[in-house]
């Protein structure tokens, strides 16, 4: 029987560990990036200003 190659394994779990770690990077980037979520009635309300601000004439 083969001996194990433990260099390998423990390569194999740097390897994996660093792969996880720029993703969860990767995540909070993009989640600081990310811009926030207007919902429907944000709109309204600003279009009601809007008609505020330009008088009728």
């Amino acid at each position: 029987m083969p001996t194990p190659n433990y260099k390998y394994e423990k390569r194999q779990k740097e390897i994996a560990k660093k792969k996880k770690n720029e993703e969860k990077l990767k995540r909070k980037q993009e989640k600081k990036s990310e811009e926030p979520v207007v919902t429907p009635q944000e709109v309204k309300d600003e279009k009601k200003e809007e008609q505020k601000e330009q008088p009728s004439s």
